[in-house]
């Protein structure tokens, strides 16, 4: 058994774990610049991919901050495994072996279920969301798109969609911790989709009524997949005792 650590020895093991996972993000936000241009192309590529024109910037400083923005997140994504790696190794020496492993299981769960609802709102969601704010009122008003508002609706909607393909996960985990039961979500149910619509109402840039169902069927059906998690999370509870 390792030996325990002191208060000095784990405040420097944190520093040590947050400098390598600064470096990588810094490294990662660098190579995101030089490649700025093709980044910022294909989030321009959902609303604008079919249109004979482009977004417009109204403030000297719009596009660079834009450009800063859509670096730092792209630098940020592409680090992400790292820095996770590193908050595990941290917290790692108070886990049981049993934990690790789950552990060790769910990081790649978590990555590919964020990149799974990311690109669902890249190329599901974006398009029909984005031709409908474009034309509605056309044709009374001529639109021109500023490319900060137009990122921020791109970037906020794969972000939140990347969180919610985290819910069978989240639930899976909660079962096997006993929080919550099998019976219990399978009566929260009806509650569940209530709350789904409710939740597209928020995530989603647009009020009509299809858009919004694209985003709110797919999150009944995640939390149908996280009960079937869940009964899986709670068979390993009873088959381990904890």
């Amino acid at each position: 058994m390792a030996e325990a650590m002191t208060l000095r020895e784990h405040l420097d093991e944190l520093r040590r774990r947050l400098i390598i996972a600064a470096v990588f993000v810094a490294l990662a936000t660098i190579a995101a610049f030089v490649f700025r241009d093709p980044i910022l192309a294909f989030l321009l590529e959902p609303g604008f991919g079919q249109r004979d024109e482009k977004p417009i910037a109204t403030e000297v400083l719009e596009i660079v901050g834009v450009t800063f923005k859509v670096t730092l997140m792209a630098g940020f994504a592409a680090a992400l495994p790292v820095v996770l790696y590193q908050a595990v190794r941290f917290v790692s020496p108070g886990l049981t072996g049993r934990e690790k492993a789950y552990v060790a299981l769910l990081i790649p769960g978590v990555l590919l279920a964020f990149g799974a609802g990311a690109a669902f709102a890249y190329y599901v969601l974006l398009p029909p969301a984005l031709g409908f704010l474009f034309e509605f009122g056309s044709a009374n008003v001529d639109p021109e798109i500023r490319v900060a508002s137009y990122v921020n609706v791109v970037t906020s909607l794969m972000f939140w969609m990347g969180v919610m393909f985290q819910l069978p996960i989240a639930m899976f985990l909660l079962a096997r911790l006993g929080v919550v039961s099998p019976r219990w979500l399978g009566r929260f149910r009806r509650y569940a989709v209530v709350l789904a619509f409710i939740a597209a109402a928020v995530i989603t840039p647009t009020f009509d009524p299809v858009n919004q169902t694209l985003v709110a069927v797919p999150i009944v059906v995640l939390y149908e997949v996280g009960v079937l998690l869940a009964r899986l999370g709670s068979r390993m509870r009873r088959r381990t005792g904890r």
